[in-house]
């Protein structure tokens, strides 16, 4: 069992790892990005990469207060779906209602591995190859289906 501090510690080493380790990988588009902290450029649409102590994660999250307006974005990937699934090259959950443990209600769409703990340095590499393909994979498909979100609101 980690204190509070050390699993901090740990999560930090991880995502700065990660970060490093992503840090000459070019966006789609060719620019630098930082890929730890996706930049979707709407407004209540993110791109999440979580890791624990049994699994990880990576989600696209819908979080905007309105539940019109998030529904509407859930409708928007729904039609984009066959694009995202390809470029994935692999189906991922879609959520359209749950309630977080701060009791906000986001809609997402992830894709979970189990059995990973990012306590275990020995795993790292696992997580690495669970994330970097998908956030790349998720970058493709974002630069062709952006446009679709701007024009919403």
């Amino acid at each position: 069992m980690y204190t509070r501090e050390q699993a901090s510690n740990l999560r930090h080493e991880f995502w700065t790892a990660f970060g490093r380790y992503m840090g000459p990988v070019p966006s789609s588009e060719g620019m630098r990005i930082n890929w730890i902290n996706y930049h979707t450029r709407v407004r209540d649409v993110f791109f999440r990469m979580n890791a624990g102590a049994k699994e990880a994660s990576i989600a696209i999250t819908l979080e905007h207060r309105d539940a019109g307006i998030r529904d509407l974005y859930f409708e928007q990937f729904l039609e984009l779906k066959d694009l995202l699934h390809a470029t994935l090259e692999e189906e991922w959950v879609w959520e359209k209602n749950i309630t977080l443990a701060d009791g906000r209600e986001i809609s997402r769409i992830t894709k979970t591995l189990s059995g990973v703990s990012i306590f275990n340095k020995d795993q790292w590499p696992d997580l690495i190859s669970f994330f970097k393909p998908r956030i790349i994979a998720l970058d493709s498909f974002w630069e062709n289906a952006r446009y679709n979100f701007e024009g919403l609101l």
